[in-house]
């Protein structure tokens, strides 16, 4: 059985993400394989560039050995340029689809290669990546609670906050369409949550 696990900016998913890795199970976090495809991936390379232009990536020599066209090894590393894809991105929201439609299916391939069982997205209903799971679990939060935790660790205003969070399903959509969830309000026993949802996955496994 597959499981993802979601929630909102500031809801505290990765830290119920470290509370499992904790007791033995390993976490594909979506977010982290996306970067490192974009920048491992020849595939997503090529299809990136064509799509954003010729300076999203910088070619730093003498990196690491790469096979080139003719057979030799050349040592180059391709760096995304942030700046550049920031600005495509920025542009419309039809850029953003575009880019999505080259990267989220690389790590959909990515993550049932992977052989793992728990996967961890933010964007799990917006990507499609439900599809891959079982269940899904969302940690919640009251949305005040989430601004003030996400403005004292990025150190960035109110405002940019919500904009953040406007990007994203309603926390309340979310929660109506997961099959769990968890309430990190930091009143609530997280690992008694979790250890309940865990106890009711392998009783369904059986």
């Amino acid at each position: 059985m597959k499981i993802g696990i979601t929630g909102g900016i500031g809801s505290g998913k990765s830290y119920v993400c470290r509370l499992l890795e904790q007791q033995g199970y390993t976490v594909y976090d979506c977010d982290s394989a996306a970067k490192r495809l974009i920048r491992t991936s020849p595939f997503i390379r090529r299809r990136l560039t064509a799509l954003i232009g010729p300076e999203t990536y910088f070619e730093e020599s003498g990196v690491r050995s790469q096979e080139s066209g003719d057979g030799s090894q050349e040592s180059v590393e391709y760096i995304l340029n942030k700046k550049v894809v920031a600005e495509f991105l920025l542009k419309s929201e039809d850029n953003a689809r575009a880019i999505d439609r080259i990267v989220h299916p690389a790590v959909f391939r990515d993550f049932i290669e992977s052989g793992l069982e728990w996967m961890e997205s933010a964007i799990i209903y917006e990507s499609g990546i439900h599809r891959l799971v079982d269940r899904v679990i969302v940690v919640t939060a009251p949305e005040e609670l989430r601004i003030q935790r996400v403005m004292a660790r990025d150190e960035i205003s109110r405002e940019k906050v919500l904009e953040w969070m406007s990007r994203q399903l309603p926390q309340e959509e979310v929660r109506q369409r997961a099959d769990f969830e968890i309430v990190n309000d930091g009143l609530a026993d997280l690992n008694q949550q979790l250890d309940e949802i865990l106890k009711e996955i392998s009783n369904n496994k059986q």
